[in-house]
Parts: structure tokens; sequence; C-alpha cells
């Protein structure tokens, strides 16, 4: 019998894991074809590479002068509305912030609604969730729409009907008693769903798990920090700038066991490979914001992955921010680019714009650091990072001690740091063009004081340690944000357009010859390659989301999301401009420090971008909309 077994067992096996390929193979050639059709908008980043390029021309820089608004949606929600839709032949999926409501629109029928799908979430889930109830869009694969939930549910949603065909729990809670919640937008790679989680400023150990696109069930995890068991980490295979990174690298540079509570949530962005099956992300800040009660490095917080999308193993890891003192998370957009040339060199890169206020240009394969400079000359808190491979330095920034919140020790007040927390880039993410082999960047031009204080540690309760203020780069053009033109080959900024304040949106460029962006104000705007503006228009609210495009019935469209909020419009959109609301946030907050006078706390509310902010209620309200552009009949 023993043997009758074996054998039966040996071509079952074999099947099933045939039929595996097989749906893996088809589910991701779908979305593949899908994605390379420049009609759709198939995917949030619009392709594995994160470029937000169009192929589309229709819309060009002579004609985008007379776009017009052919459309509007009103998504019911007045929060901020981060990320974009997804259009797929006929259809557009939107979504909104908490409570995560998905649309599926109508495009032949004047933007109907065909289904809408709202999620029972615990309310609990918002007040754990650090700057807005904010979701940065839904992904698709295999005829169904997947929502990562604020409750970190992730939902698949038949595409066609907006039932659901599985929901499983990526927390370990779904009523915020973790403090842990959902917040980005999902990748589908093959047959899988590869999603992250947010929380690092109450303690949650950030990870990554993939999830098979049949039925929802786990098909790896992998922490930031942690023993390699955790981080899937091979301690002779997996490298750090071309060296292994040596047995149980996520814990050692960790006092005692720090690293359960370390942080590194992973709530960016997230990009493919498909010839090296690599997936790309980065980790956020390690917990808390007080650097002087977590001695070490912090692995693997503020770092870029490059893992296996099969297995979770990673090949290669960079920290960028090694013992981070200012909250720099490192879970920004990484941008895959072929034969660019570097130093007389063909690289297929990886350029990624750090919130320390450095951009990296990377070789993606092996994880050689080729660039490393700045992207805003205002950033002062280190002088470079070093570039020699023999010097004990290499890859790590030069910390400036005026501005080290670590050196300047507790509970002094560092002032002038720039970046401030929000960091010369955010989660808006930039695009590519490969026409001009340029990157076209939305930047923060924002500077902090930053006062660390001791704080303890509760599941599920603020574990933050710092008080920020933060104001626009003092000496420069009094705004607070900068659309860039940037150079990844030569790390240099091509030109700059000023903006009044950050530029909070995600970029998009087209082979129309045009780049389109939105600002806090609620303007959509439209540049040449050379920054020069080409159109303007004012939505109903601040632009905080991404923008897309794509063609219907032959004609191109543009599309956005407005709603002001974030953490740049935190004050609007949770009310902290009000005295009293803003000394109820510190009192949930700080664990009984004083916050000085009215002013100072509401200054200081919303981790220092309440009083940077303030003045964005002069220029708008809230509102959660989605404006849809096209040329005239």
């Amino acid at each position: 019998m023993r043997v009758l077994r074996k054998t039966i067992y040996i071509p079952i096996a074999a099947a099933l894991m045939t039929c595996a390929t097989a749906y893996g193979s088809w589910a991701n050639d779908e979305l593949v074809t899908l994605a390379s059709d420049a009609k759709n908008w198939a995917m949030p980043t619009g392709d594995y590479a994160n470029t937000r390029h169009s192929k589309l021309n229709q819309i060009n820089k002579d004609n985008v002068k007379n776009l017009q608004v052919k459309w509007t949606f009103s998504t019911g929600v007045l929060r901020g509305h981060e990320g974009g839709p997804l259009v797929i032949g006929d259809v557009m999926y939107v979504h909104t912030p908490f409570p995560n409501i998905v649309y599926a629109l109508d495009l032949n029928n004047d933007g109907k609604i065909l289904w809408k799908y709202e999620p029972r979430q615990d309310p609990n889930v918002i007040p754990i969730m650090c700057c807005d109830t904010v979701n940065r869009g839904v992904a698709y694969g295999d005829g169904k729409i997947i929502l990562n939930q604020a409750d970190t549910m992730v939902t698949a949603l038949d595409a066609k009907t907006g039932k659901v065909v599985w929901s499983i729990k990526n927390g370990e809670a779904t009523d915020g008693s973790k403090g842990e919640s959902g917040t980005h937008a999902p990748i589908v790679i093959k047959d899988k769903v590869i999603v992250g989680i947010s929380g690092g400023e109450f303690g949650v150990r950030g990870w990554v798990a993939a999830y098979n696109l049949k039925d929802g069930s786990l098909a790896w995890k992998a922490y930031s920090m942690g023993p390699d068991s955790d981080t899937l980490l091979d301690p002779e295979k997996t490298t750090h700038l071309g060296k292994p990174v040596g047995k149980d690298s996520g814990t050692s540079t960790w006092e005692g066991e720090q690293w359960k509570q370390g942080g590194g949530a992973t709530w960016g962005w997230y990009a493919y490979d498909p010839k090296l099956n690599l997936v790309y992300y980065g980790s956020g800040n390690p917990s808390t914001w007080n650097p002087v009660q977590r001695p070490g490095d912090n692995r693997w917080s503020m770092t870029i992955f490059a893992r296996d999308a099969d297995t979770g193993v990673a090949k290669w890891v960079y920290q960028m921010t090694p013992h981070d003192e200012w909250d720099y998370d490192g879970v920004n957009e990484m941008i895959l680019v072929d034969g660019m040339d570097v130093n007389g060199a063909k690289h297929d890169v990886l350029v990624h714009f750090d919130r320390n206020g450095f951009a990296y240009t990377m070789d993606r394969a092996t994880g050689e650091l080729l660039v490393a400079k700045k992207y805003d000359p205002k950033v002062n808190w280190a002088t470079e990072v070093n570039m020699d491979p023999s010097s004990d330095q290499y890859g790590r920034p030069q910390v400036v001690s005026q501005y080290s919140t670590q050196q300047n020790g507790e509970d002094v007040n560092s002032t002038g740091i720039c970046p401030a927390a929000l960091g010369t880039k955010d989660q808006q993410p930039a695009t590519y063009s490969p026409k001009t082999g340029l990157f076209y960047v939305p930047t923060n031009h924002v500077c902090m004081d930053y006062e660390p204080y001791r704080v303890s540690y509760t599941a599920g309760q603020p574990y933050v340690g710092a008080t920020v203020a933060m104001y626009p780069a003092p000496d420069s053009h009094g705004g607070m944000g900068n659309f860039i033109a940037w150079d990844a080959a030569k790390g240099e900024i091509v030109w700059s357009k000023p903006e009044l304040f950050s530029v909070w949106s995600g970029a998009l460029s087209t082979d129309g010859d045009v780049v389109f962006y939105g600002t806090l104000e609620g303007y959509i705007k439209a540049v040449d390659h050379d920054g020069n503006e080409l159109y303007k228009f004012k939505t109903p609210s601040g632009i905080i989301g991404n923008i897309n495009t794509f063609e219907h019935n032959g004609k191109q469209y543009i599309a956005v999301l407005s709603g002001v909020g974030g953490w740049a419009g935190i004050g609007l959109a949770g009310g902290l401009l009000n005295p009293e609301n803003a000394a109820a946030w510190h009192g949930a907050v700080d664990q009984g420090r004083e916050q000085g006078d009215e002013s100072a706390s509401v200054g200081t509310a919303g981790l220092g971008a309440v009083g940077g902010y303030a003045g964005l209620a002069e220029y708008t309200a809230l509102g959660g909309q989605l404006t849809v552009f096209g040329l005239p009949d």
C-alpha cells in the first residue's frame, strides 16, 4: 500500500504543479496584454516598470491648451483621494479613501454605475491611520479587482459583478487594535497578489505578503526585520552593496528584541522585472521616531528590497538611511529603465527618489549603487552619499552633526533640517519619458524642526516620540514645492518649476510630449518637456491623486481624482486646524507630553504638517471627485 500511494502521489503532485504553472502564466499574460495596450490603464502605475508613461499622443503639446471637462463623478467621500482609477476596456474602476468604496463605471453610458462595493469595516481603524484615511488604488488580475482595505482585509471582487470572490486578513487584527492598516495599491504578478502593511507609527513590524490570486491563500511572507527565517534573507547569497548580508542581519543591528516593534512598514509602490523575476519595493521608518531609543543601523528599515516573486527570497537589499533620525521612509516608487548609460556603461537600472532627498540610480540585477545625488539643493542633513567601494562608509549618507537628532539628543529641538519628515518627495509617484530619457518628479520643498522624546510601546497605541514643525525651505522662492526634470544618469536637475505648495500628485508623461501633474490647491497642469506651462484647470478640491490617461471610442482622455488630504492636507482632512481637535490629536499621540500653547499645538499636530500647510485652507476645501478631460468634439 505504501508503494501504491507513493506511485499515485507523484503524478498527482506533478499535475497540480503543471496546472498551477499554467494558471499563473495565463493570469499574467492577460494582465500584461491589457497593460501593453495604451488604451487601457490596467495597473495602478500604468506598467510593471512604474514609468507612468503612456504611448497615447492624440492630446499633445500643441492642442493640450484646448482640453475641456468631459464628465465628472462624485465619490461621496470627503477625505484625501490618493491613487487613480483603472481603465480596462469599457469600464473604469474608481476607489475611495475609507470606507474604501469601489465603483465600476460604464464608459459607454456616461459613467453609469455598473456596480458599487462598500466593505464593512470597524471605524476604530480610522484613528490609527497615520496620515489620513487614504487608499492608493485597486489592482486587476484574472477577472478580479483586488482591494487592499484599511482594516487590512484583502478582497478580490468579480470585475463584472462586484461580488466578493475571496477575502483574507492580511493583518493580525481588523479592528485597529494592533495599529495595522492597509493604504497602498496591491500589485498582481503572475498568479500572485503582493500586499504590504502600514503602521510604522504604531510599532508595527513591516512585511510583504504574496497571496495566490486564485483563492487568496498565502504563498509567502517576508518581514522587514527579524531573523532570516522571517526576512527571507539568505545570509550568504543575499547581498548588500555586493557583500553577503550575513546571519540574522535583521536582528543583529537592533538592541535586544526591539526589532519586534521595528517598523519598516511597506506602504509604497511596487515594481516588477519579468526577466529577472524580481519585485522591488522599499521599507519605511524604524519605530520609534526617537533615534536615541533604538541604537544600531536598524536593518532592514529604510531599505530597497529585490525579492524573487515566486519565493520571496531577497536577492539584494540596500539600506539608504541607516539608523534613521528624521522619518525618511524609503517606500517611494522604484522606476525601472533598460539600457541607461551611466558612467560609460549600459545598465538596466532602478531609479528611486527617496524621502531623504537623494535620488538613487542602481543596477537592478546586482544592487550596485551607480548614482546618489540630491534632487533638491536645500537638502542639508547629509553632505553626500559615500560612493567609494573601498570605504567602510560606502553607500552611507554622511550626516551633518548640526542636523543629527541622535547626536543632539532627546528633548533637544534640532532646527532647520531639510527636508522635513515628509521628505523631498513622499509617495506621490514620478514619471519617466522614454522620449526624453528624463524623469519628471513632484517634490516637496519643506524643512523642519525635530525634537525627539522618550516613549513606551503598547500594541495599537501611537509609538512616535518626536515633535515636528514644518515650514517652506528658507532662502528660496517661498513656496513649498517644485516640479522638476531629473537626469538619473548624471544625477542632475535639468529644470525646476516652483509651486506654492508641495506637488503631492502622481505625474504622467505621454507620447504627445506633454507632462501632467496636480497641485494641492486643486490645479491640474500640463507642461512641455522644458517645463513651460501649457494648460491648467482648477478642480473642486486639492489634488493628491495620480493623473492617468486612456482611450475610449477613438478619443484620448485624462483622468484625475481630486480631494485634498494626505499627510500634507491632514489639517483640512482631519479637522486639525481646529485647536480642540489638534489638542485631542496630541492627547492621543504624545503620551502625556506637553506641547505648548494653542498655536504650537496646532502647528505641530498631524506629525508637523498642520502648521506647515495651514495656508492651504485659503485655496481649497474638502471634496471627492473624479474629473475626466478631453479635446473638443
